[in-house]
């Protein structure tokens, strides 16, 4: 391969990976309060429930 298709190789992986480590870093947690974490709970219990039964 010639040595710019090496170069726009690497940029693309650089780009990629950057881009990741960018997302990474900006995520953040959702502050939920206990009511909100408890129906979600309930909620996913429901659904694994649901599954179980369909299986």
């Amino acid at each position: 391969m010639p040595w710019y298709a090496w170069l726009i190789l690497i940029l693309a992986i650089g780009s990629i990976v950057g881009g990741l480590m960018m997302l990474r870093d900006t995520a953040k947690k959702l502050p939920l309060t206990e009511e909100q974490l408890k129906r979600i709970h309930e909620r996913n219990a429901e659904q694994d429930a649901k599954d179980a039964e369909e299986r």
